[in-house]
């Protein structure tokens, strides 16, 4: 008959619980695969698999037991470290989207505003169609196994300790919100000088021909304008996104 003692027990749960409470909040809040269209069973057997697997790259784990004040300490810790390194990830999509905001309102598009179900909000065509791309990009450039790299590697730079503000205070994650405005307005430069000078010609325009009626030709020349610019700038839009996405993840090594 076998036999097993609870140190014996909680020496094999300690090395997993963790990695998978730190792993489980981290898809909470990734974009793509935390959004409401991935089931939460998805998530947890993705959190366990990539417990599991990261097993020979993580540190040394102390066995705490589950049921006194430290363990609620680490839990609270693996929950910050996780949903923090989520919310680094979705910094970097909602400056893309910014940056369709902003291009939406040079173009005019900002009118074609709609609910979207995934993010429960409202947003306007070109943000959406950022978001879209990006979140395509993310795939395409690997994105998602560079935040696995990046919650890998958190654990020798964040080990699991009994002091769960101390990560807030050492990355003080209250600054990356300033990642949104210098990226999105980094994107949405090219397209909104050209539209500016689009709105110059328009302006010139109107003052040489008063006669022309400006408000029934400006809308379609600055669209097509902004649909053309757009198509010409697509391609350099992944250079911003993977460096912006390198950058925070490196506070997770």
């Amino acid at each position: 008959m076998l036999s097993f003692t609870e140190a014996q027990v909680l020496a094999w749960i300690t090395p997993l619980v963790w990695p998978f409470l730190r792993a489980l909040a981290l898809f909470t809040a990734l974009p793509v695969l935390g959004t409401r269209a991935v089931p939460t069973r998805v998530r947890i057997a993705l959190a366990a698999f990539i417990a599991i697997a990261a097993q020979p790259s993580l540190p040394p784990i102390a066995a705490v037991p589950l049921d006194s004040p430290l363990a609620l300490l680490l839990v609270i810790q693996q929950l910050v470290i996780g949903l923090s390194l989520g919310f680094a990830v979705r910094l970097v999509f909602a400056a893309v989207e910014f940056a369709g905001e902003i291009i939406g309102l040079q173009m005019g598009l900002n009118f074609a505003g709609f609910f979207d179900p995934i993010s429960a909000a409202t947003a306007t065509a070109s943000s959406r169609f950022f978001g879209t791309v990006v979140a395509w990009l993310f795939i395409v450039a690997n994105g998602h196994l560079l935040v696995i790299a990046a919650l890998v590697h958190s654990f020798t730079a964040f080990p699991v300790a009994p002091e769960p503000l101390a990560f807030l205070h050492q990355v003080q994650p209250q600054r990356w919100g300033a990642e949104i405005f210098s990226t999105g307005l980094w994107i949405a430069l090219p397209l909104i000088t050209m539209l500016l000078f689009v709105n110059l010609v328009l302006g010139a325009i109107s003052r040489v021909a008063p006669q022309i009626n400006i408000f029934a030709i400006g809308f379609p020349v600055t669209l097509g304008v902004g649909l053309l610019g757009l198509l010409l700038t697509l391609p350099a839009m992944s250079a911003p996104f993977t460096m912006t996405l390198e950058r925070l993840l490196e506070q997770f090594r």
